[in-house]
């Protein structure tokens, strides 16, 4: 696995990297406990040779002493060695998580394509904690094998033949560990993204949930998460076989070779090669020679799951952009000389998905309404504006100037795109409306609240902050399924508007308003909008009397331009999109 996949290995050496102090301070202070840990027994030898072999009680006396301090050193080794570990592994999946989420949220997009919003969210929780395990991996590994070695000097000092066993016969071993968890490794990867592919398949149910209900489908979906969930648990019982089976091999093995080292031991002492002290000593290697064996059994699957884990961050951290992040040094969004807001906005033989060759030119401070036929030519031309993707054909200019070649994040804050499909966010109605409502320079607090109170009033919000029961402080819920379908339209159509982008497209933001509130918020969006760029792809008549001139879209291409009047008394295509 890891061969064929270098970004996973990426991943694994910049996590152990960004921890690297830690990761040396753990494994210095492990090598130390496990040096002392394998210098107990040598000790006890020494305490039972001249304390009880020779009769000497001031030298028992010393090498109790000796044994006890021993033991305090090794405690605090321990608990420092491990703290140093649990902070690498802490660290470096917290950074692992921010990562990810960065990547997903990043302008350019392309990490979503494909992937559910709950894998996703598996792949920053889950793998990332996984990944960051393997720093904590390493240092008991490292520890483990100063073990190894300097029970087998150890072993050496008191006898060649036990010393040339320990050393020849442990590398063995941790090779057939290896070869073992490959099989682990390959099951594991299989089981977690069985896992992920569940969790967000339970996420999109859980959000379409009135919906389902509203449609009687819940037993199709049901059978659709049982499928699934089914899957999901027959991976996991193969892995959790895979490492059983390993660890139950992995302890025959050590099992096997810790009572050949006794049986040699045995022999030496038998023949008169060793002394009494010294068998003790040698017998109590060997049993302490369980924990380092022990101790990499575990390691060998941390790594398993954690090359696995990483293979998966490294597949959304790696995952094509959707769109170019622009010139080698993105232009900023450029400023109209006459200090007016809105910018201008100009299509040129626009072509992408079912649009073809559209041309539209939308003055600064223009209000224009774009009525689609087909509603696959809205969406492209939404995908184009919001820059979620880049024209096959055809450019898209802010001021003049393309937006490929505008910096994303800047962009997307001068040229905002509101879909129809908006989710609220969990926190106030307040929070919600004024998440992306800028802070202008030398504005004070009294102008900033007069801007929300008269956008929560152009989208008729403030309606549904009466009749909530703490008002604009009122908790919404996580997409805002606490409130109605048309409290949600509301509060996310003020949102919109808080943001006070130069260019502003809006998409059917009053479908779920009865006709006399649409007539308001139309009314509402011309006069917060006043200077301001405003597109509204929308086929309501209320929302498109108010606008300055309507481009009809037919087919992929601009098939009449007009006012709104006009435009039902002389095309037929228009009147049938908008009255039928």
């Amino acid at each position: 696995m890891s061969k064929a996949d270098p970004p996973g290995r990426r991943v694994l050496w910049r996590a152990v990297r960004g921890q690297r102090r830690d990761v040396v301070l753990g494994a210095v202070l492990g090598m130390g406990h496990q040096t002392g840990e394998a210098l107990v027994p040598v000790l006890i030898g020494l305490a039972i040779d001249e304390g009880v072999v020779d009769g000497d009680v001031p030298g028992l006396l010393l090498w109790l002493g000796v044994l006890a301090a021993l033991y305090v050193g090794l405690s605090f080794s321990f608990r420092a060695s491990a703290r140093a570990g649990e902070r690498a592994s802490l660290t470096a999946a917290h950074r692992l998580r921010t990562e990810v989420v960065g990547r997903v949220l990043a302008p350019e997009g392309g990490a979503e394509d494909g992937r559910l919003p709950g894998e996703l969210a598996n792949i920053a929780t889950e793998d990332a904690k996984r990944v960051g395990a393997v720093t904590m991996a390493l240092v008991v590994g490292i520890a483990a094998a100063t073990g190894l070695v300097v029970g087998a000097v150890v072993l050496l000092r008191v006898s060649l033949p036990l010393g040339l066993l320990v050393l020849l016969g442990a590398p063995l071993l941790l090779w057939l560990v290896h070869l073992l968890s490959k099989p682990l490794e390959r099951r594991s990867e299989a089981e977690q993204e069985q896992a992920a592919r569940a969790s967000g398949v339970a996420a999109d149910l859980v959000a379409g949930l009135r919906v389902l209900k509203g449609i009687g489908a819940e037993p199709a979906a049901v059978s659709r998460y049982r499928s699934i969930s089914r899957q999901s648990l027959t991976a996991t019982l193969r892995a959790a076989r895979a490492e059983a089976w390993q660890s139950a091999v992995v302890t025959v093995l050590t099992g096997t070779f810790l009572a050949l080292v006794a049986f040699v031991g045995g022999r030496l002492a038998t023949s008169g090669d060793i002394g009494i002290g010294e068998l003790v000593s040698s017998v109590a290697l060997a049993l302490f020679l369980i924990g380092p064996l022990s101790e990499f059994s575990w390691v060998n699957a941390e790594l398993a799951q954690g090359r696995a884990s990483a293979a998966r961050i490294a597949g959304v951290l790696d995952a094509a952009r959707a769109v170019s992040a622009g010139a080698s040094s993105p232009r900023a969004v450029p400023l109209r000389a006459d200090g007016r807001p809105g910018l201008s906005l100009r299509l040129r033989g626009l072509s992408y998905g079912t649009l073809r060759g559209f041309d539209l030119d939308v003055a600064a401070g223009e209000t224009v309404g774009v009525v689609a036929t087909d509603p696959a030519d809205a969406q492209a031309l939404l995908r184009c504006l919001g820059r979620r993707c880049d024209p096959e054909a055809g450019a898209v200019e802010l001021e003049g100037v393309e937006l490929a070649a505008l910096d994303v994040a800047a962009l997307r804050a001068a040229l905002l795109v509101a879909e129809h499909d908006a989710d609220l966010f969990e926190g106030t109605l307040l929070e919600n409306v004024t998440a992306a409502a800028p802070a202008k320079a030398g504005a004070g607090q009294a102008e900033h609240s007069a801007r929300v109170a008269a956008v929560l009033t152009a989208s008729a919000t403030d309606e549904v902050v009466r009749t909530l029961p703490d008002g604009a402080d009122t908790a919404v819920t996580a997409r805002g399924y606490s409130l109605s379908g048309g409290q949600r339209q509301r509060v996310a159509l003020a949102r919109a508007l808080a943001a006070d982008a130069p260019v502003l497209v809006l998409q059917e933001p009053t479908t779920a308003v009865d006709a006399v509130t649409e007539v308001r918020i139309a009314a509402g969006i011309k006069g917060v909008r006043e200077g301001r760029t405003t597109l509204l792809l929308t086929t309501s008549p209320a929302l498109l009397a108010v606008t300055d001139r309507v481009v009809l879209l037919d087919g992929g291409r601009l098939a009449a331009t007009g006012g709104h009047e006009q435009l039902v008394h002389e095309c037929a295509a228009y009147r049938t999109a908008v009255l039928s």
